[in-house]
């Protein structure tokens, strides 16, 4: 939150006699708040539309559906509902599956054009700009919020700090509430809140969420990206010359100089009049102009303040642009299916998002698993025919108990089933476990293992089933 400090490069023949190749990099160090500067542009545009996909996170919660929460991440109950599917912990490989998809998009992302997630739909990025949108309407322009933080305090300063910290605390309490209620019934969280009746847990995340929030977004800003987000030092490691990203054409803009005659540069002058809109338009203090630096977050509001003033100036805009090193240097610029890694990434993020379309497509909502007895094998009955003992584990994700039927399919000629005469009560949202018996006339077995599929469905609707295939095992022939 400090204004850039300048670095003067090492010369050579220092006692370390090595040359600071990175000496020209300014770093911030929170010595001051920025206020940068809002200026219309069509990446301002973009960056308002992908931040208001945040509104989900705030509104999300609420839908209902069939007169439940749409979308709630019950961890008490291990249970993941989402609309009418719920995910229970046995097909918790999906979430991984999920997991992975979203890190490998992230990574492909970044190897084609550098931090755009951080500049354009990071939380911290979307709460800071929404917090200084606030602070920009309660204390005016930037001009204006240096002269007031450097102001005495008085009764004007004070009303409009209050106001703005009030403003803040309100959001970040929203914040707090709108992530709890993800893993609760918003309707019931709210009620319990009304009436100061959360668990420890829940007072203890709204706490922690309604602070961070505050401090994060209010206080630290640009500085929790600088220092405290790891992502910022990770995609150093997969950004490269080919990487797309905000830029100074060097060859274009220097040597800089103010604007003369009547406005226009002369002969021997780049393009860069030396007037600092991309520094102050930029959240995080950086000059662009430095070269690619460890605080930009590649946000593009440089692009736009610059293309207005060449506009203004008569010049042709891009001298600010998203480009790859290898384009502004001029060597051979490669086109996206020549970049291996990006294309290694791809490939796990296509193999994921297969692996979770095929998940749900064979989710049902019964699971069964059939377990025969192995310590005996079967048992030989007083009437010669040979016995074998199953333990069934029925799984039931739907929301209401059921009543399913045991029936085989192939096996042996002549077997019963032993102890499917009634149907068994399933809770809803668990396994739950009975024995069934298969017995078989010993005349009719041909073989010492047999294959044999049990099949279990809702004795209300025949269509909701499942099946497993096991074996019938009996002496050796």
């Amino acid at each position: 939150m400090s204004e850039p400090v300048k670095k003067a490069p090492a010369e050579v023949g220092s006692v370390t006699g090595i040359y600071n190749e990175h000496a020209e990099w300014s770093t911030n160090l929170g010595d001051a708040t920025i206020h940068a500067k809002r200026m219309p542009g069509r990446f301002r545009t973009l960056k308002y539309i992908t931040e208001s996909f945040w509104l989900i996170f705030f509104f999300g919660a609420y839908l209902r559906w069939n007169g439940k929460q749409a979308l709630l991440l019950d961890v008490n109950n291990r249970q993941f509902h989402i609309f009418n599917l719920t995910i229970l912990p046995q097909d918790i490989w999906m979430v991984s599956l999920l997991l992975l998809l979203l890190a490998m998009t992230l990574f492909a992302v970044t190897s084609v054009a550098s931090r755009v997630f951080c500049g354009y739909f990071c939380f911290q990025t979307a709460w800071v700009d929404l917090f200084t949108w606030i602070e920009g309407k309660i204390e005016g322009n930037p001009n204006k919020r240096q002269k007031l933080d450097a102001a005495p305090w008085n009764a004007d300063k004070i009303r409009r700090k209050v106001f703005k910290h009030l403003i803040w605390l309100l959001i970040s309490l929203f914040t707090g509430i709108s992530f709890t209620i993800w893993f609760v019934d918003a309707f019931a969280y709210w009620h319990d809140l009304v009436n100061l009746n959360l668990s420890l847990m829940e007072i203890a995340t709204l706490i922690a969420f309604t602070l961070g929030t505050y401090l994060l977004a209010g206080f630290m800003r640009e500085q929790a990206c600088l220092w405290l987000c790891p992502y910022a030092r990770i995609q150093a490691v997969m950004a490269d010359s080919q990487t797309i990203l905000p830029a100074y054409d060097v060859a274009r803009g220097e040597p800089r100089g103010k604007l003369r005659n009547a406005g226009k540069t002369v002969a021997q002058q780049g393009d860069c009049i030396d007037c600092f809109q991309c520094v102050q338009v930029c959240p995080t203090g950086v000059d662009i102009r430095d070269g690619q630096q460890l605080g930009c977050i590649t946000c593009g509001l440089c692009l736009d303040a610059c293309d207005s003033v060449m506009d203004k100036i008569g010049r042709p805009r891009g001298l600010i642009r998203y480009a790859s090193l290898d384009e502004l240097e001029g060597r051979p610029v490669h086109k996206l299916y020549q970049h291996p890694r990006t294309w290694v990434y791809v490939s796990i993020l296509l193999m994921a998002l297969g692996g979770i379309i095929y998940g749900l497509n064979h989710l049902g909502t019964l699971t069964l698993r059939v377990e025969p007895e192995r310590q005996p094998l079967f048992v030989r009955m007083s009437d010669g025919s040979i016995q074998n003992k199953y333990t069934f584990k029925v799984l039931n994700k739907t929301d209401n108990d059921l009543s399913v039927i045991v029936k085989t399919e192939g096996g042996i000629k002549g077997q019963q089933l032993i102890g499917s005469e009634t149907p068994k009560l399933i809770a809803h949202g668990r396994a739950s476990s009975f024995t069934i018996f298969v017995k078989a006339p010993e005349e009719n077995i041909q073989k010492e293992i047999t294959p044999i599929e049990f099949r279990v469905e809702n004795a209300d609707n025949p269509g909701m089933a499942a099946e497993y295939t096991t074996k019938f095992t009996a002496p050796a022939r």
